[in-house]
């Protein structure tokens, strides 16, 4: 033989070795009667008879459970073939104890992926210029706040130190994560989401105002001050921008603490809605496990179920604001204090405010002590 012929032998040799050894049987004969003694098949159908202990078990009732399986289940479904049969659509919504561990992870993957991709177009599609407008009319309703276009604000979400990523993940907490930014309106519900990065397409957009924002309007009963911008409201984590408020900082007195006030009295919302979305979901009570690209598919699906959620509940559990006298919401269960996987941000770009933003933010500040003065709010 010549060394090519040895050199070609060699890596047949090692070719064959570092095959996969032939599978001999697709499911394991544990497995293969989970159709019939699956949880869908016994569990599901005995918790379809008490509709209260079937809301405790999926945090979803009768109703929406069938619902979110019709729109997702068809997706799902896999072809069945000569050689097997696949996991039904129901499986990638009920928990299995009859599936591989390596199956649950192609599920888990899949399943979220098309929970986000079915339900966003009717429970977070991109707001028009009406919806804003809708959004800014349900925060001067309930929380008292004019030309307001939804409270934002940014999370760090938990994850496991990431193979050979180096400090992509690392933040200033000495842990590893991705952040969630998000826009919320006045019924608890997410209606911008930005997940992975500071500095993507939306987060961008948003610092910008460029999300095809509403004109200018008039302040209710503040005709004589002019047209000003619709804003988000945020916490001192963000800078201040012509169509974005944050907080004076430090302590303060006067007409200043009434702008405080009432824009942390809007803004709060955003936190409660941050508390109720991980109450509903375990995962952010510690260290998420998987890698980044299926941890932004799992956060997207968890927000926008959390809409679904609210939107399609029949009981009226929504917090509503206070009546006048009451200095403000009552807070939902905190998403720090419980939630290990979800910490608040730092600092979300640099605080180089223009003229314009700084006017904007006077404008308030004297609207809020004068014309919109609530008899809640502490005296100037």
């Amino acid at each position: 033989m010549d060394d090519r012929e040895i050199v070609a032998f060699g890596v047949a040799l090692l070719y064959l070795r570092r095959r996969r050894p032939r599978r001999r049987i697709w499911v394991h004969e544990i497995l293969q009667g989970r159709e019939q003694h699956g949880e869908f098949h016994r569990l599901v159908q005995e918790l379809r008879l008490d509709g209260e202990r079937l809301q405790r078990y999926f945090r979803l009732d009768r109703e929406q459970f069938d619902r979110l399986l019709s729109t997702v289940g068809p997706v799902i479904t896999m072809t069945t073939t000569n050689y097997r049969h696949p996991v039904p659509g129901h499986g990638g919504l009920v928990p299995h104890n009859s599936v591989q561990l390596s199956t649950v992870a192609r599920i888990v993957t899949q399943v979220t992926k098309v929970i986000w991709d079915a339900l966003v177009p009717e429970f977070m599609p991109v707001p028009t210029t009406e919806d804003w407008r809708s959004i800014a009319e349900g925060f001067h309703r309930r929380w008292a706040f004019p030309n307001c276009l939804g409270s934002i604000d940014g999370k760090h979400v938990v994850i496991r130190a990431p193979d050979n990523s180096g400090s992509l993940f690392y933040n200033y907490k000495g842990t590893y994560s991705i952040v969630l930014l998000a826009v919320v309106d006045s019924e608890y519900c997410f209606r911008v989401v930005d997940v992975g990065n500071y500095g993507g397409p939306v987060t961008a957009k948003l610092l910008d105002g460029t999300l095809d924002l509403p004109p200018d309007a008039l302040l209710p009963g503040a005709d004589h001050m002019g047209r000003q911008p619709y804003v988000f409201v945020a916490d001192e984590a963000f800078p201040l921008r012509r169509n974005l408020m944050r907080p004076f900082p430090g302590h303060q007195s006067g007409s200043h603490r009434v702008f405080n006030f009432r824009l942390s009295h809007a803004r709060l919302v955003v936190e409660n809605t941050f508390g109720i979305l991980t109450s509903q979901w375990r995962m952010y009570r510690g260290v998420i496990g998987v890698s980044p690209a299926n941890v932004d598919a799992c956060v997207k699906a968890t927000c926008v179920l959390h809409n679904f959620l609210r939107r399609t509940s029949k009981t009226t559990n929504r917090t509503t604001r206070p009546p006048a006298g009451q200095p403000g919401p009552s807070r939902a269960p905190s998403a720090d204090s419980d939630a290990v996987g979800l910490q608040p941000v730092a600092w979300v770009g640099s605080n180089n405010a223009s003229r314009e933003a700084i006017r904007v933010r006077e404008t308030l500040v004297s609207y809020f002590s004068n014309e919109g003065a609530a008899t809640w709010q502490p005296a100037v």
